[in-house]
């Protein structure tokens, strides 16, 4: 059978809707969504809720515990596993719960995954359907942080800044308090409470004393707090250090940090890695792969403009969220939002793959997708 029928997009687009649910509790697992439908009928829904727990395809049948689900259909916004990890192979739970007919909206490009829990599926001689098209798209770009991950072991990059209308982002001075407005940085904190961990550098580290939290009401879990800190500079009497215990720190220091340095900040609570390669790009991509290897499946980098710079020239920018304020600054000397090398003709610059603006108060949101996993 075809994906085709407006009752098949109807309820795959509700299973890529419950999928977003999950943003924030999951990672470094997939945003998985599930609807179980009969024609027009809504039998049950699922979501994948938390690390370990239920995937959305056993939170579903769980739901229709009680009907029968021979003539029923399995719509999943991700293809469903098909290995033993935490929780048992999905594929089994389909099989045992006896439907017929599965639509699944996106690959899975894990190792482990990549079509075997589709073609178990099929061997089961159930129907198997694929999406294409704008549901397909929408699914993929729901899961890019697991997509790169599964890929690459690096997680996902997010950069976001605040700026001038004149792109400057503090003055030559370094004042940055505060360029873009209080929605605005509410809407940044959002985007930490969903992230695994936020990255800044020593400069910023040292300049603001920042805690990194999320500071909103309804968040569960706090991100990791990274600093890159070749020197292992940070103050041990800094917020982030004074609050390791209680919200993980990882500083990334070069092989040219004190040892004492290292040690005492290892035993006020926080993690300290070492990143090795023959510049900053390189030291870069060592950290970003010692960060997913240890879980981290997407990270919000806040800067500053020399670390940002660093990433963009190790080409480990994602996505960029920018905010312009309607403020102009001037000045030769104030800063730039990326300072690292860049590139040296406008044929080698990085293009975006999509461009979105979003009015905040006073503030444009830019929210430019530079790839795609």
């Amino acid at each position: 059978m075809t994906f085709d029928s407006e009752i098949d997009r109807r309820h795959l687009a509700r299973a890529i809707e419950l999928a977003e649910h999950g943003r924030g509790h999951v990672s470094p697992n997939p945003l998985v969504g599930a609807v179980i439908g009969r024609d027009r009928e809504t039998i049950a829904e699922g979501f994948h809720q938390s690390v370990g727990g239920p995937h959305a395809e056993v939170e579903a049948i769980n739901a229709a515990a009680g009907r029968d689900l021979h003539d029923a259909t399995l719509y999943i916004s991700l293809e469903p596993c098909c290995h033993q990890g935490r929780t048992p192979p999905c594929t089994d739970a389909i099989r045992e719960a006896g439907i017929r007919r599965v639509v699944v909206a996106s690959d899975d490009p894990s190792e482990h995954a990549a079509g075997r829990g589709l073609g178990i599926l099929r061997d089961e001689g159930i129907d198997v359907v694929v999406a294409d098209g704008d549901l397909a798209s929408e699914a993929r770009q729901l899961n890019q942080p697991f997509r790169k991950h599964a890929r690459t072991g690096r997680p996902w990059v997010l950069f976001k800044s605040a700026m001038t209308l004149d792109g400057k982002v503090a003055t030559r001075n370094g004042d940055s308090k505060w360029i873009s407005g209080i929605q605005s940085r509410e809407r940044a904190h959002g985007w930490r409470a969903q992230c695994d961990a936020v990255i800044v550098g020593i400069g910023t580290a040292l300049a603001d004393d920042p805690e990194l939290t999320a500071r909103l009401p309804y968040v569960g879990r706090q991100p990791r707090r990274v600093v890159f800190d070749s020197l292992a500079r940070l103050p041990l009497g800094s917020k982030l250090v004074a609050g390791a215990r209680e919200t993980p720190l990882t500083v990334v220091v070069s092989r040219a940090a004190p040892r004492t340095a290292t040690d005492a900040l290892e035993t006020h609570g926080a993690e300290v890695i070492v990143a090795t390669g023959e510049h900053e790009p390189a030291r870069v991509r060592s950290a970003l792969q010692q960060l997913g290897s240890d879980g981290i499946g997407a990270v919000l980098l806040e800067g500053g403009p020399r670390l940002a710079g660093a990433f963009l020239d190790a080409g480990e920018i994602d996505e960029m969220r920018l905010f312009v304020a309607p403020t102009v600054l001037g000045g030769r000397t104030a800063r730039d939002p990326l300072e690292g090398e860049g590139v040296e003709t406008i044929a080698d610059a990085g293009h975006a793959l999509t461009i979105d603006c979003e009015r905040i108060d006073d503030d444009l949101l830019i929210t430019a997708r530079m790839r795609e996993w």
